[in-house]
């Protein structure tokens, strides 16, 4: 905004008319006070510039207006952030399909999943590691077709012992590529992550985004 001269004449009815704290920003309003008690005591000799004047209505009816639309777009965004948080508050209770490379035994319930197939005719498998990086589990998920391909690791090795409970590192892979793994859970709570949305609490998984569920079962 453009400078507005002031004589000293008028400075005490101006600072008056604008009751300004230190660090606050000049308002609409302020301005328009502020260019009134200029007019009203402007010298004469020296009236003021119609053009400047112009000019400085202009930039704060600008400002104004962009104030008026980011406040705009902060409600919207609530009121999205709202909806979006009552849309996930259905899936409470619900199965979904969340990108994951560890999952979670507990019981004798298992793990289920499923690894992202991008091309069909290849031999695909998912590896189970454990904490010592060691794999003691392979599962043959034969060739299956693209898409998402699912499989069942029922909690025990190779030999048929069951593991004990904690978290498994997952490995996929379709032919000589690695992909994407995925783990299912139970839907047990919704809550907001800031700016980055909705988020669910997935049994056996913990947070994950909204966005990143790859299926509901």
């Amino acid at each position: 905004m453009a400078d507005i001269a002031i004589n000293n004449s008028t400075g005490s009815s101006a600072s008056q008319a604008v009751k300004k704290t230190n660090g606050s920003t000049l308002s609409q309003a302020d301005f328009l006070s502020l260019l009134t008690q200029q007019m009203r005591n402007q010298d004469p000799t020296q009236p003021m510039d119609s053009s400047q004047m112009v000019s400085q209505l202009a930039q704060i009816a600008q400002v104004s207006a962009t104030q008026s639309l980011q406040t705009s777009f902060d409600t919207l965004s609530t009121a999205l952030q709202g909806n979006q948080l009552l849309q996930a508050s259905d899936l409470v209770g619900r199965n979904v399909t969340v990108p994951s490379n560890a999952a979670k035994l507990e019981g004798t319930a298992g793990v289920d999943g499923a690894i992202n197939v991008g091309s069909s005719g290849q031999t695909a498998s998912v590896q189970i590691i454990d904490t010592a990086g060691n794999v003691v589990r392979t599962i043959d998920l034969g060739k299956p077709d693209v898409g998402l391909a699912d499989f069942h690791w029922d909690g025990k090795d190779e030999n048929g012992q069951p593991l004990p409970n904690g978290t498994y590192g997952i490995k996929a892979q379709v032919g000589t590529t690695a992909v994407q793994a995925y783990v299912s859970g139970k839907v047990d709570s919704v809550g907001m992550a800031g700016d980055q949305g909705a988020y669910l609490q997935v049994a056996g998984f913990g947070g994950v985004l909204l966005a990143q569920v790859a299926r509901i079962d």
